[in-house]
């Protein structure tokens, strides 16, 4: 079953022209569009399924600075403050609280690594407290047993995934911008090699500026206009149980199950880095390029199927204009859950939290979960088709960052000064091999 999401209405009638156009309704997407529309500009946003029911709703929900890559620390840092602002703008909930993330461990080398960052932390005026043996035993009381140490990062926080995506998208709406659901970009037209108007499967927009954010589509969707953008996906599986637990930290994680409260009173519960990697053309075409990622994260991935063949985001085939997509034809990305992940996850959760035996799993879900061979987000304009701005490959992190990631896109694109340093995002850079810097956390 997909993953609990607010419905929202849309745009009556898509416009024939606009100063930027958005591909991709999920978190990074919505607040490019977002930030556009509220800087005046005449932003529309095209979106093949429904707001946010991809992995903008699939994600813990989880908005950190802990443990995030030095890359992207800065984007996280912003994200925090524009996060508390989104409610402020809107008049809406999106579920944002700095409720604070708790990490607890037995592993002497683990808690080293998170004293390593904790040093680097102060250097950039991020504060995070190590917890003694005593402090972590207190602060992981629930689970009633003794942990060598841990950390709590007090300024992070979590959104609610059902709800912040779509909220931020009824903002661009108050903004003056136009939502588009269930409304494919089926490819660009050029002129002079500049990017002129997108074609949608409901007619084209004239355009000079489009905003790439179809997450694990991008990729497939660049290939039509022969760029190359190395991008694969692997596929983790969730579960939420119904409220009823008491006495439980809002967000925890450890090395064997990680909770994060839900706006209903629930949680949410997975694995952290558990997934499958499912083989599809893309996979194979950038093997190579992954290599690195893999071999540093090989302990937490397993053989998939072939339900990402079958979902069809990573094909390489290309299409016309005037032809079906496989975006229409699958219009919200609802792999199968693994359920033997699903199962190891309630036991583990159980086991270590003895109040979650009181409640019922609620829901179950799986998403895809794109990442560039570096593990750090694809932004900026691709060279050699000026206007056309990429942004995915968000590695599992978009959610977090997402609403400074659509900041900096806003900023690149209207001449301002950017939110945070573009240049560590460029596309360009995946030219080279990552060996020696794939993303640490």
């Amino acid at each position: 079953m997909p993953a609990p999401l607010m419905h929202i209405d849309c745009s009556p009638s898509l416009p024939r022209e606009a100063d930027v156009v958005v591909i991709g309704g999920g978190v990074v997407g919505v607040f490019s569009a977002y930030y556009l529309a509220r800087r005046g500009l005449k932003v529309t946003l095209i979106e093949k399924g429904r707001i946010a029911a991809e992995q903008s709703s699939r994600n813990w929900g989880w908005c950190r600075q802990q443990n995030r890559d030095a890359r992207e620390l800065p984007m996280a840092t912003k994200s925090l403050d524009l996060w508390e602002k989104v409610a402020q703008e809107t008049g809406q909930d999106t579920g944002f609280r700095r409720c604070g993330l708790l990490y607890l461990s037995q592993d002497e080398n683990e808690l080293a690594g998170w004293a390593k960052w904790r040093d680097f932390a102060r250097t950039v005026g991020v504060t995070t407290h190590m917890l003694s043996a005593e402090e972590a035993t207190e602060r992981g009381k629930a689970t009633g047993r003794k942990w060598k140490g841990g950390v709590f990062s007090p300024t992070d926080g979590t959104a609610d995934p059902s709800k912040a995506v779509p909220v931020a998208a009824r903002g661009i709406m108050a903004a003056g911008g136009t939502v588009h659901q269930h409304c494919a970009a089926r490819g660009l037209e050029l002129s002079a090699g500049r990017v002129s108007a997108v074609v949608t499967e409901a007619g084209s927009i004239r355009t000079k500026t489009v905003v790439m954010a179809g997450g694990a589509w991008a990729s497939s969707f660049c290939n039509q206009l022969g760029v190359r953008f190395p991008q694969a996906a692997v596929r983790q599986s969730i579960l939420a149980v119904a409220p009823g637990a008491n006495g439980l930290p809002d967000a925890l994680h450890t090395a064997r199950i990680s909770l994060t409260r839900r706006s209903n009173g629930g949680y949410t519960l997975a694995i952290s880095g558990r997934a499958r990697v499912d083989p599809t053309p893309q996979q194979f075409r950038f093997s190579r390029e992954f290599v690195p990622m893999f071999a540093r994260r090989w302990r937490h991935l397993a053989p998939g199927a072939f339900e990402g063949w079958r979902q069809g985001h990573e094909s390489l085939r290309k299409w016309t204009l005037d032809d079906i997509t496989p975006m229409e034809r699958n219009r919200i990305l609802d792999p199968k859950p693994d359920m033997g992940q699903i199962r190891l996850t309630y036991r583990r959760a159980c086991e270590l939290i003895p109040e979650l035996q009181r409640v019922a799993i609620s829901d179950v879900w799986a998403g895809y979960i794109d990442s560039t061979p570096d593990g750090i987000p694809a932004v900026g304009e691709v060279e050699g088709i000026p206007g056309f701005i990429l942004a995915a490959g968000f590695s599992g992190h978009g959610f977090g960052i997402g609403p400074g990631a659509g900041h900096m896109i806003a900023d690149i694109i209207t001449g301002s000064e950017p939110i945070v340093d573009p240049r560590p995002y460029r596309p360009e850079r995946l030219k080279t091999a990552a060996w020696g810097k794939v993303a640490e956390f």
